[in-house]
């Protein structure tokens, strides 16, 4: 019978309000409620219609004495209408006249023939006029009182009672003397009907009168904003939703990013955003799009930026760490080259500018070093990456693979605070439901979030998942190693501490602050800067979005418990312990650790190998230069030149492959040199000086040998010598060059680059 628009209304998981938008035609009109407090029921039909239980739509005995009333006055005092027919009136808006009230007796007995009371009651509470713009008892409630009308008081619930019966004459603000004598005339009815005792009527009376409406709560105003966006994309959807929001913890959340707002905007970075999901659901807990500061535009703060794609940074690599362990392409340790790269014109660096030449994969992913996330990445394939995060609910990449192409890693894309927290959320209830499962996996446990509360579903179990549960419970465990900021850096002293994994972000140009983190029952995730993109100096996933995180995780419950190793996903086998990779033959140093079955496919250790010593183990020879019975075999651990140039200034125990005797022949396969940089058919583009000169790129070389001179050629013409440390400043001309290095020994490598004219 009611069509007119609704205000958008979301409650949180218990029933209370979070916030409402008033409807499209400008009324305040909560959608309809079924459920009508007992105070109200016998407000209104003491005030309205006494025997409304009794009579069938129609009181002969009220419309009997309205027709005399109004017989001996001259006019039209009063109407005799039930409620029931009043409802009918507030359906049809019929005008009042004979013919009308005539229309309105047969519809109401009709209503009553296919309605209970209740619903009846419920159809009039929740269309009636409460005065300005306000429909229905539970918008009045909040309007005039601030709270939802089963917690009114006796007196507060008589003064909405008698509202409806001239919301235009009568309504808070206007005429409250009024409203008060009718109030207290509804309460003396009440007690001598023996609702309430005279205590109550007296007390009750001392209640004073609604003045002026009153703010709505807007707890999640954000949400509220998502909500209508959803909604309008389903015909007929209900405009009033219960979320699983808990409001303590969300008002808790929107006050922590109030308090850093606070000392962040002083470096003009404005706005924060902050997700806190239930893991076995996925369901929000706190949904906060932004700080709330409608009265200063600068800040932009309507933008919900949870919803809004930006830049990751740095957040997509657990997920390709995951990956890799799941296709067996590395172990947990895998060394991973991390040396100057460039890669189709693509010259990715690390945040600190630094290389360590190999490092460990779980401490690349726990450092964020991005060269060696690029080379996973290359080996990867990006290809595939950017299918499995579609399968992992991310839609923010409209764009094909190769409009990303590696840089993907490095958040050459764009995704949002939603998406990838719900990505998260999705790992930690893989593992987590691993052993309930009994070793299986349900596709249904890769979704993204949500925020209104649905039935559980019965799972329809796999073999075999997206990710294995041993690459999650690695990954998850290189994260937990991730430094803590400030106060949280000693957590580990503490048996309270919480154990968290969790990954920091940041965009190219400090435009984007990230960190997310997981427990086994929470993941947070939070979101730093500017809606209109500025980048600021500092604004860094670990300066300013990682404290915010923790403080968060503050408001949570602790719980000690930690991901469960899913042993049965997992197979024991020897890891060489220099080098990560599956021990090879000539690996004598060993660990024998768990790792996913996946594992058993990883590649052998490429970096141990046997060479052949002098007796006094200063020289490598050959068989052809010192008899058999003198050499020494020995083991040893050897990366390329180029690895080896870096990795040595950071690992002191590492020991040099010693060089050949000068007598021996030196082995075709050991090539003691290596360019760093550029590498063979890299494309090269040199900038303009101040002064309009082209400039100079310089070339880089490590050699195995300390002390040893190498000799730079380009084009077979010869440029110079260096000795020990091996850069050497060039500027050739725009085209393709040869380039030549011979070292003092007679070794050789030669690559062809090409120099760009713009």
């Amino acid at each position: 019978m009611f069509n007119s628009p609704t205000s958008y209304v979301i409650d949180d998981a218990d029933g209370q309000l979070l916030g409402a938008a008033i409807a499209s035609d400008g009324q305040w009109r909560f959608p309809h409620n079924a459920s009508v407090p007992q105070k109200f029921k016998q407000c209104i039909m003491a005030f309205e219609d006494k025997r409304f239980m009794h009579h069938p739509g129609v009181d002969i005995f009220a419309l009997a004495r309205a027709v005399k009333q109004n017989f001996h006055s001259g006019k039209v005092t009063s109407g005799g209408s039930t409620i029931t027919m009043q409802v009918i009136r507030l359906a049809t808006k019929h005008k009042r006249n004979l013919w009308n009230k005539l229309k309105e007796i047969f519809m109401a007995l009709r209503l009553e023939a296919g309605y209970t009371k209740d619903e009846i009651l419920s159809l009039y509470a929740s269309n009636a006029p409460f005065g300005t713009n306000v429909i229905g008892l539970d918008a009045a409630s909040w309007r005039y009182f601030g709270r939802s009308p089963d917690k009114l008081s006796w007196g507060e619930m008589a003064a909405m009672a008698v509202l409806p019966n001239s919301p235009s004459l009568v309504h808070p603000g206007k005429n409250r003397l009024i409203l008060l004598k009718k109030r207290n005339l509804l309460l003396d009815k009440l007690y001598h009907q023996g609702v309430i005792d005279s205590t109550t009527a007296v007390l009750a009376k001392f209640e004073p009168v609604p003045d002026r409406p009153v703010a709505l709560p807007q707890l999640a105003p954000h949400l509220l904003q998502r909500f209508k966006r959803d909604n309008e994309t389903t015909i007929h959807g209900d405009t009033r939703l219960k979320t699983t929001i808990k409001a303590t913890l969300q008002q808790q959340v929107s006050d922590v990013l109030e308090r850093h707002h606070q000392v962040l905007k002083s470096n003009e970075i404005n706005n924060i955003a902050a997700v806190v999901l239930d893991v076995e659901t996925g369901a929000a807990l706190a949904y906060a799009g932004n700080i709330s500061h409608p009265e200063d535009p600068e800040m932009e703060s309507d933008v919900d930026v949870a919803d809004a794609p930006r830049s990751p940074g740095s957040t997509l690599k657990p997920l390709l760490y995951a990956n890799m362990l799941h296709d067996g392409l590395l172990l947990p340790n895998s060394l991973m080259p991390d040396i100057p790269t460039q890669i189709a014109g693509y010259h990715p660096e690390n945040f600190d500018l630094g290389y360590d030449g190999a490092v460990p994969a779980s401490r690349a992913l726990s450092r964020s070093l991005n060269v060696p996330a690029v080379k996973m990445l290359q080996q990867f394939k990006y290809e595939r990456f950017y299918d499995v995060l579609r399968k992992m609910g991310i839609t923010t990449l409209k764009k094909p693979a190769d409009h990303y192409g590696l840089s993907l890693i490095l958040g050459g894309g764009e995704n949002t605070l939603w998406e990838l927290v719900g990505a998260y959320a999705d790992m930690a209830r893989v593992l987590n439901h691993y052993n309930k499962y009994k070793g299986k996996y349900d596709p249904a446990d890769y979704h993204n979030p949500i925020y209104n509360q649905i039935e559980n579903h019965q799972p329809e179990l796999e073999k075999n998942g997206l990710l294995d549960a041993g690459s999650i419970y690695y990954t998850l465990q290189a994260m937990e190693e991730v430094m803590r900021p400030g106060e949280e850096m000693l957590w580990q002293q503490f048996s309270s501490s919480q154990r968290i994994a969790w990954k920091t972000g940041t965009s190219f140009g400090f435009r984007d602050g990230w960190a997310i983190g997981i427990t086994p029952k929470y993941v947070v995730g939070v979101w730093v800067g500017n809606t209109d993109g500025e980048g600021r100096p500092n604004l860094t996933g670990i300066n300013t979005a990682a404290p915010i995180l923790f403080e968060i995780f503050r408001l949570l419950p602790v719980t000690l418990d930690w991901f469960e190793m899913p042993v049965s996903d997992m197979v024991k086998i020897k890891v060489c312990r220099q080098s990560g990779y599956r021990a090879g033959q000539y690996c004598d140093d060993t660990d024998e650790i768990w790792v996913p079955k996946s594992g058993l496919k990883a590649p052998v250790c490429p970096y141990h190998q046997l060479v052949h010593l002098s007796a006094d183990g200063k020289w490598q020879v050959t068989g052809n230069c010192v008899p058999p019975n003198q050499i020494i075999n020995k083991t040893w651990f050897v990366l390329p030149p180029s690895m080896e140039y870096y990795y040595k200034t950071k690992n002191y125990q590492y020991r040099v492959l010693p060089p050949f005797r000068p007598d021996c022949a030196q082995a075709e396969s050991s090539q003691p040199m290596e360019v760093i940089y550029p590498k063979d058919g890299a494309k090269i583009y040199v900038p303009l000086e101040a002064d309009g000169t082209r400039g100079r790129v310089i070339f880089n070389a490590a050699h195995r040998q300390a002390g040893v001179k190498i000799f730079w050629y380009v084009d077979d013409k010869y440029m110079g010598e260096t000795r020990g440390f091996h850069q050497f400043a060039l500027n050739p001309t725009a085209g393709k060059h040869l380039l030549t290095l011979v070292d003092g020994n007679g070794n050789t490598v030669r690559l062809g680059f090409e120099v760009l004219e713009k």
